[in-house]
């Protein structure tokens, strides 16, 4: 699936040093970025959605066991 992304001409100044000093394609590199950054984002991200429904009473806690 085709995607298009804006990048600072900092960060594409990098992407390209990176690229080329490695032998690999930008697009290797913004693949293995966005993978390992995905989950970050999902963690953060879902964690605070669950936190909001946990403070409004809308999502099950369980105590800790003894």
């Amino acid at each position: 699936m085709p995607t298009s992304v804006r990048l600072t001409p900092e960060i594409e100044e990098r992407l390209n040093f990176l690229a080329a000093q490695t032998g690999r394609s930008k697009a290797f590199y913004l693949r293995e970025i966005i993978e390992r950054g995905l989950d970050e984002m999902e963690d953060c991200f879902l964690a605070a959605d669950v936190l909001e429904r946990v403070r409004k009473g809308k999502e099950k806690i369980y105590p800790p066991q003894k």
